[in-house]
């Protein structure tokens, strides 16, 4: 594995850290990150010097959290007109795209967190073979329920949006995020999710 890559037993530590650091008054804002936390404090209430120790001693203190995830299985039509990548993706790893479908429902995948936009999952457990670069060149558009691959990462888009990651087919699968709904994202950070093929 190398330097700087996704480390589950770190984004458990995360998760409890995120919970733990919630809970205390001179914290702003927490917001989960892969393999890393955005701690937000008020600087005319706290100094930093009182807050950097505190953080320390915290993250000292977790342990992985133990999270009973939900378990999703996402259809997904792979290729064609809603997956126009797979074919670059397979000859990026030397593979058929059979084999890149095989290694894609194959795998479980962990929601690591949710963000960059309400609803997106980041999927950890991506085999290696398909870990390769994002595209030099994002796409302006990309359609909700587009089932994409960037780096470590697989996930599924829940908007249209903008996205630099290759698209390997379309998910048949409720909506991602719905802000009238009591739980409006249907993934949660350390749900299991799997693929098959549609």
């Amino acid at each position: 594995m190398s330097e700087g890559a996704f480390r589950n037993d770190i984004q458990g530590r995360i998760w409890s850290l995120e919970k733990l650091l919630s809970d205390r008054s001179e914290i702003q804002t927490v917001i989960l990150g892969a393999n890393n936390l955005l701690v937000v404090f008020d600087c005319e209430k706290h100094d930093a010097a009182t807050i950097r120790p505190m953080l320390h001693a915290a993250w000292e203190q977790t342990v992985s959290a133990q999270i009973t995830p939900r378990e999703h299985v996402i259809p997904v039509t792979y290729g064609g007109a809603g997956g126009e990548d797979l074919p670059f993706v397979a000859q990026t790893a030397g593979l058929s795209e059979s084999e890149v479908v095989a290694l894609h429902t194959g795998a479980l995948y962990r929601v690591a967190m949710v963000g960059y936009s309400p609803g997106f999952g980041y999927l950890t457990g991506l085999p290696r073979q398909l870990c390769i670069a994002r595209r030099a060149s994002p796409r302006l558009v990309v359609e909700q329920k587009s089932v994409c691959l960037g780096g470590e990462f697989t996930a599924v888009t829940p908007s249209n949006g903008p996205s630099g990651w290759h698209i390997l087919g379309k998910a048949h699968c409720s909506a991602l995020f719905d802000a009238t709904a009591e739980d409006p994202c249907l993934l949660r950070a350390g749900d299991i999710v799997r693929f098959a093929s549609a």
